[in-house]
């Protein structure tokens, strides 16, 4: 990997279900991959509902950045796939508990389909140091 590239890896959260890496350090900013609602001791999806599976979700990103010394309260940007916009108040009740004051910048997407039959995913740019 280049000098200017540092991968994270988080014992505490999921690992990666494919060719790609939890998240890269580049310069002053964390690129987190795409996190589904998957438990990182079963490896299976937490809970049935969107809301749930966000939940998990954001507590795979937490993790993420705390290994790489940061919190997900530094986050500046969060995507926000779904597979069912009319989950989507419940999804933001929970995204709101993490982010109860300054919450970063975020794109909300419909998708027909995640892996494993996820209804949520959520990647973040977070900001170091």
């Amino acid at each position: 990997m280049p000098p200017n590239r540092e991968s994270v890896s988080a014992s505490d959260a999921p690992a990666a279900i494919g060719p790609y890496v939890q998240a890269i350090k580049a310069g002053n900013l964390l690129f987190c991959s795409g996190q589904i609602g998957l438990d990182p001791r079963t490896g299976e999806l937490a809970g049935r509902t969107a809301a749930d599976q966000a939940g998990r979700c954001l507590e795979n990103l937490a993790a993420i950045c705390h290994a790489a010394g940061a919190t997900l309260g530094n986050a500046v940007r969060l995507t926000v796939y779904i597979t069912d916009m009319d989950s989507l108040e419940s999804v933001n009740e929970v995204y709101g508990s993490f982010f109860e004051s300054d919450p970063p910048a975020r794109v909300t997407l419909g998708v027909a389909a995640l892996p494993r039959g996820a209804k949520v995913e959520i990647d973040a740019v977070v900001a170091l140091g």
